[in-house]
């Protein structure tokens, strides 16, 4: 099975998948950086949106909130959950825009999802141009040199009379521009287990070439994977928040 048709088949699984997460608490955290060094305007875009409960946040903030993704079915939940956002089934490699943008967001390590180099970059070349004067583009992301191919996270959520179990993590094979999430999900029903395994391929890079990536274009800065805090990175750890202000 395809990566995009399992993706399709788990749309509604995916909110369980993410029910760990903290969207408020990210959402709230890139709010402010942008206030920190951005242009101070509300018109929003969030890139492979999902279900839209990031674009929720920043519309509950003030924020004129806009989301794309490459999936219809989570397009379509998106809208039931925020029927007041614009969404448009693009590809954040090659989208475009009806007015210039004062901040462009990628959560949940999606820009990784631009499979190659090539394609880094031209997401990269998208969000420049889409963006307005001093328009923000941040996101998060993580070091290839720093992936433990041995480390997952797992959590366990319900939906109706059913019990999921879901399990994911990074590998790296230790060269070129690859790396791979491994998602493993269990679904317990009436004493039926039920198993989806899948490798979603991703651009790998380190933040050196990352950083190298972005600098012609933007202001780059790098922060602690730490929504609850704005701390420097501190050089050493492999994950990191990137604010991106157009030059």
């Amino acid at each position: 099975m395809s990566r995009t048709a399992l993706y399709t088949d788990l749309s509604g699984y995916y909110d369980l998948m993410c029910a760990d997460i903290n969207y408020q608490a990210q959402s709230q955290s890139l709010q402010r950086l942008h206030h920190i060094f951005g242009n101070q305007g509300t018109r929003h875009l969030d890139l492979a949106c999902g279900t839209g409960p990031h674009v929720r946040h920043f519309l509950d903030a003030g924020f004129d909130s806009s989301g794309l993704d490459i999936n219809q079915p989570m397009l379509d939940l998106a809208g039931k959950r925020c029927p007041e956002a614009r969404f448009t089934l693009q590809n954040m490699c090659d989208f475009e825009v009806e007015a210039p943008l004062d901040l462009i967001t990628c959560f949940l390590y999606s820009l990784h999802y631009c499979d190659g180099i090539a394609n880094l970059k031209a997401c990269i070349a998208q969000v420049h141009r889409a963006l307005g004067s001093g328009g923000v583009f941040a996101f998060n992301a993580v070091d290839r040199l720093k992936i433990d191919n041995s480390s997952s996270v797992s959590h366990s959520a319900s939906q109706d009379d059913a019990l999921f179990w879901f399990r994911s993590g990074w590998h790296y094979g230790g060269e070129g521009e690859r790396q791979s999430l491994r998602l493993h999900i269990e679904r317990h029903h009436q004493g039926d287990i039920a198993f989806w395994q899948d490798e979603h391929p991703m651009v790998a890079v380190t933040f050196a070439e990352l950083e190298a990536l972005l600098a012609p274009l933007f202001e780059v800065h790098i922060f602690e994977h730490d929504y609850d805090k704005i701390l420097p990175w501190d050089q050493a750890s492999g994950n990191a928040i990137f604010v991106c202000v157009k030059r």
